[in-house]
């Protein structure tokens, strides 16, 4: 099982590596990690183990959240009260966007990014993500609202790229009435 300390902090350097493509079949490893991060991602947002294994609850991981460089990410939604749509994909790539941006109201979080952090991260309203499956299989993703945010959110980890990299520091809610809150 992950536990907290597994997942790298911002500080970590590793996080800003550009991650790998996956070639296909993955290895026994690739899928055994794959397989932690759903688990962690699941029992994280499920209330009574998340205390019992004191997680930090999250949505998305990228694999080099976990130190491997790799371009593969789980996501893992809830869309009623202990009811979860489960995302895994290889290789992904946004291939359209809206054009309405959204930013998260209570603020962006990350499970590498142990801190509060003040300001808006403008992300499209709706994407269409495509990649693979664990299986190779080529699969597409057509996601919304925060399900559209987690998708960019961790493409961007794969790329290096953090959701505090966003944020203006001088003026961390700059531009806020040029997007609609969620």
């Amino acid at each position: 099982m992950l536990k907290n300390k597994d997942i790298l902090d911002e500080k970590d350097k590793r996080l800003r590596l550009i991650s790998k493509d996956v070639t296909f079949p993955l290895s026994k490893d690739d899928l055994k990690t794959i397989d932690l991060m759903v688990e962690y991602l699941t029992n994280s947002q499920i209330e009574k183990l998340a205390l019992k294994y004191n997680l930090r609850p999250g949505m998305g991981m990228a694999a080099i959240q976990l130190g491997i460089p790799k371009r593969f990410l789980t996501i893992v939604h809830e869309v009623d009260e202990g009811e979860f749509d489960t995302y895994v994909i290889c290789n992904p790539k946004i291939v359209s966007t809206s054009v309405e941006k959204i930013y998260v109201e209570m603020g962006e979080g990350c499970l590498s990014v142990n801190r509060e952090v003040e300001g808006i991260v403008p992300r499209y309203a709706r994407v269409t993500v495509v990649g693979y499956d664990v299986n190779g299989n080529k699969i597409k993703i057509r996601a919304k609202e925060e399900l559209a945010i987690a998708f960019q959110h961790e493409i961007d980890h794969l790329n290096g790229i953090l959701f505090t990299d966003y944020i203006d520091p001088k003026n961390p809610y700059k531009d806020k009435d040029l997007y609609r809150p969620i």
